[in-house]
């Protein structure tokens, strides 16, 4: 068998029989498995570890895979995929060495973290979450999906799922916020919109659900840190998402680098055995992230051997960049530690998933040029990206109608994101082309033209201090630190400001100060930003401030004391159109929150869906002794969950629930009337909390339940409907059974998380 070049010979071979099993069994998982087992007979020990190891490319140019490091072990049948390589040319070049030149011929997995787009950006996640839109976020994936797989990609490091109620956090701005139940919508969504109805089309990626699990509830909310909660707290409030994926169909899942109860999650059998596998279902194949197994040495449970070991014994069938198991497998087999069994059950797992691709069919299915280069960063895709932008921005104060801005006079443009392109995209955007992304600056000549006269000043750096503003552009987006002082940058600002009849200020942070190891311990606006707003509002114009953000800041003195305030994110490749697009009215902003924005950084964790203590403060109230609040600022944050204004008003009707009394499987329908009392037409996030009064376990003060995003015509009046079940009102109780328990409800209906009415049922067995 030695130098098979041609590993469709043995795979055509085998069909016959595999076809045969198919029809038998009746299922197209069993014709995967039948022919995964099929090669497997094939495979040396080694070639089966070898499927298990993922590195990351990074000696590829076009022409040299052959002469690489990577591509000896390739060759040997040490490698099942690569990540971090793209174009069709090169993944072309490295396939080809791994079906022609290895002795089984079996194909390569390629993944990217291709989070919000490949090449065309759409907004982060955060701000994804922020449109309330599934059929957009939906969409933004299946362009992502068609981009990357154009470029040789089958595999991308997406959705991550984790629930984050701390905005220190800096990973906080890849995900979809602090709700488990819009979370699990996003999840669904996405998963979708890579994945399709079939893996095997060539415009579809395999997704990847990560991190599994809890990353986001770090302590201190620094990066990689410890996670320690209850299990009834893992299942109700962060589980949802991941779990939500599972039954979307999602391919792989990815662990994280936090440990679970004590163990690593990468070594945490419970986790990627019971929960993911045993309760779930899930029956894809499980991935560390980056080195994780290796980490687990600092974690302090074992050596390289003994912590690879335990993660394959825990559920885990690939490890990425660590090389721990290619290198110690062998001898923990030998010594008895693990059996081979667990490694052909790893092996086979991997190898069906390139059967779902359709790489054993056409290894080279991703490979082709005419679509690399039609279907990548094209006008069609970035004009998407501009729309779905647009619908993410959260208009959070609008004090007389300043904005929509009127296309005439003059407007001072002040800030250090005013005009940096490269910027725009926000963090975790590996494949874009940062330098071609729409600056605000050029969004705002392009909406007015002639019309109105432009003044530019930077105002302020980023950040004061040059050694931290260097820690925010590792990877490779300049922030265009300004030489200057402080006092000149501010001097400059101002004197534009006076020669102007609005001051647009674009502040805030720059793409990499949220993200992977970019955590925050104070979460306040940079405080030389601060100042020159400070300054430039004693000018007495109005000033419109355009915040870039990864995470919800602590900006009580910006909502104090300017008129308007529009959170733009990070918008992506079409950022400054599509902001250009709101401010001067072309677009009416619907986006809501999906993370609460505290008053301040000691406020952190606050999410709306918290529990009572046995001493809360009463609604409304600031301080009362021996209550649960703050000597120095009220437990209210400064922006609820759900909040967003629009540039038009609605009126909500009262709630109208169809029964006071139900039992069993009946189903409760709750409507409320909403007209748009305002002068544009406009779309808003409907949104519906239920409360379980009483319960066998403490529940939330309210939990979201539904949602709807309609747009209502200026004068019009719209009845919206919602439905609940049974179902919808379970949770699990101590004992970790999934259950309803009868007894009073609040339903309720809002425009966001704090301002809602409410009505009360009973609903028994």
């Amino acid at each position: 068998m030695k130098n098979l070049n041609l590993p469709l010979i043995f795979s055509f071979m085998l069909l016959g029989c595999a076809n045969a099993f198919a029809q038998q069994t009746g299922t197209q998982e069993a014709l995967f498995r039948q022919k995964a087992d099929s090669i497997l007979a094939l495979m040396t020990l080694e070639e089966k570890i070898g499927q298990l190891n993922l590195p990351a490319a990074g000696d590829f140019t076009t022409g040299q895979a052959s002469s690489s490091n990577i591509a000896d072990k390739i060759k040997a049948g040490q490698v099942g995929g690569l990540f971090n390589i793209k174009t069709v040319a090169k993944i072309r070049d490295v396939q080809r060495v791994a079906v022609e030149e290895s002795r089984l011929g079996i194909p390569l997995l390629f993944g990217m973290d291709v989070i919000h787009g490949y090449e065309t950006i759409f907004p982060i996640p955060l701000g994804l979450a922020s449109s309330w839109d599934m059929e957009l976020i939906k969409k933004s994936a299946q362009i992502a999906a068609k981009e990357a797989s154009a470029d040789g990609i089958n595999w991308t490091f997406s959705p991550m799922t984790d629930i984050s109620r701390d905005p220190r956090w800096g990973r906080v701005s890849e995900g979809s916020g602090e709700d488990p139940f819009l979370g699990s919508e996003i999840a669904k969504a996405m998963v979708r919109g890579y994945q399709g109805d079939d893996l095997s089309l060539s415009t579809t990626l395999m997704a990847c659900v990560k991190h599994f699990a809890l990353y986001g509830a770090g302590e201190a909310g620094r990066d990689y840190n410890t996670v320690d909660m209850s299990r009834q707290r893992m299942y109700n409030e962060y589980f949802p998402p991941y779990k939500a994926a599972i039954e979307a169909g999602v391919g792989t899942v990815m662990t994280a680098f936090n440990e679970v109860e004590g163990i690593p999650a990468s070594a945490n059998r419970w986790l990627m055995t019971e929960v993911l596998r045993d309760q779930w279902g899930f029956d894809g194949f499980v991935v560390t992230d980056y080195t994780a197994i290796n980490e687990m040495i600092d974690h302090g449970i074992g050596d390289l051997q003994t912590v690879s070991a335990r993660s394959l014994q825990a559920g885990v069938d690939m490890d990425m960049v660590g090389e721990g198991f290619l290198t110690t497998l062998k001898p923990s087999l030998e010594e008895g530690k693990i059996t081979e069994e667990e490694i052909n059950e790893a092996c086979r797992r991997i190898l069906i998933a390139k059967y779902k691709l359709g790489l054993f069919e056409d290894p080279y299915r991703y490979c082709d040029i005419e679509r690399a280069e039609n279907e990548i960063f094209n006008a069609e895709n970035r004009q998407v990206s501009r729309e779905i932008a647009a619908q993410s921005f959260v208009l959070l104060k609008n004090e007389k109608q300043t904005l929509p801005l009127a296309k005439q006079g003059t407007i001072a443009l002040v800030g250090p994101m005013a005009d940096n392109a490269e910027n725009m995209t926000g963090t975790w955007s590996v494949a874009g082309r940062f330098e071609e992304s729409i600056s605000l600056m050029q969004g705002i000549k392009n909406a007015v033209g002639e019309e109105v006269t432009i003044l530019h000043a930077r105002g302020a750096n980023i950040v004061r201090d040059s050694l931290l503003e260097s820690r925010v552009s590792v990877f490779g987006k300049p922030t265009y630190r300004d030489s200057r002082s402080e006092e000149e940058l501010i001097a400059e600002a101002l004197e534009v400001a006076k020669k102007s009849d609005i001051i647009v200020a674009a502040m805030g942070e720059s793409a990499e100060m949220s993200g992977e190891s970019s955590s925050r311990s104070s979460i306040e606006l940079p405080e030389n930003q601060r100042k020159m707003l400070q300054e430039l509002a004693k000018t007495g114009k109005p000033i419109v401030l355009v915040l870039f953000t990864g995470r919800p800041l602590a900006i009580r003195w910006e909502t104090e004391n300017l008129p308007a305030i529009l959170n733009v994110w990070f918008g992506g490749s079409e950022a400054g159109d599509a902001i250009a697009d709101v401010l001067f009215g072309k677009v009416n902003p619907s986006g809501k929150l999906t993370a609460t924005f505290p008053q301040n950084t000691g406020q952190i964790p606050i999410y709306y869906n918290h529990k009572n203590t046995g001493r809360p403060l009463p609604e409304g109230e600031w301080f009362q002794k021996f209550r649960s609040n703050y000597l120095d600022i009220p437990n209210s944050p400064l922006f609820p969950f759900g909040y967003g204004l629009s540039y038009t008003s609605f009126k909500y009707g009262d709630v109208k629930l169809s029964h006071s009394q139900l039992a069993g499987d009946q189903t409760l329908t709750a409507k409320v009337s909403i007209t748009n009392t305002g002068k544009y037409d406009g779309a808003e996030v409907v949104q519906l909390y239920v409360r379980d009064v009483v319960g066998s376990v403490t529940r939330p003060v309210k939990e979201l339940k539904g949602f709807q995003k309609v747009f209502i015509k200026a004068g019009e009046t719209q009845e919206i409907h919602f439905e609940l079940r049974q179902e919808d009102l379970k949770f699990y109780n101590h004992s970790l059974d999934f259950v309803f328990e009868p007894g009073d409800f609040e339903v309720m209906i809002g425009t966001n998380s704090m301002e809602v009415s409410k009505e009360i049922i009973v609903w028994n067995d």
